[in-house]
């Protein structure tokens, strides 16, 4: 895993998790932001981009 990548995950993962339950639309779209960040991470380092809705505890595939 790539520091890069690490950092990416984890700056999307927060992003996401402030704004996953606003309401608004401006909060919509930054928590897929996040996701995507998130995914962008996650990819860089050979892993599986997260495709289930969060907080379900799905597991990744």
């Amino acid at each position: 895993m790539s520091i890069e990548g690490k950092a990416k995950e984890a700056a999307g993962f927060v992003k996401e998790e402030l704004n996953e339950h606003g309401n608004s639309l401006e909060a919509k779209q930054k928590a897929q932001e996040g996701r995507d960040l998130r995914n962008e991470g996650r990819i860089g380092d050979g892993k599986d981009p997260k495709l289930t809705e969060p907080g379900t505890g799905h597991d990744e595939k």
